[in-house]
């Protein structure tokens, strides 16, 4: 859930720091409007990570990921 809420947080935050709107962006990432409005206005139930990898990675975001042992 931690995930899905900082990519979708930083997929909004691009959009928003490009200047693309919500056609444009429903264009590059290869879904509906709909679907972008649904996640500008947060709807996190209804994203799985990977989409919103897939929607990253169309951007030009690029994602790194750690995985670090609990003491």
């Amino acid at each position: 859930m931690i995930l899905r809420s900082i990519l979708m947080t930083t997929l909004k935050n691009h959009l928003t720091r490009t200047e693309m709107n919500q056609a444009q962006a429903a264009k590059l990432f290869a879904v509906t409007q709909p679907r972008v409005s649904d996640l500008i206005r947060g709807k996190i139930n209804l994203f799985g990570l990977d989409a919103l990898v897939n929607m990253a990675t169309a951007a030009g975001l690029h994602i790194e990921m750690r995985v670090i042992e609990a003491a």
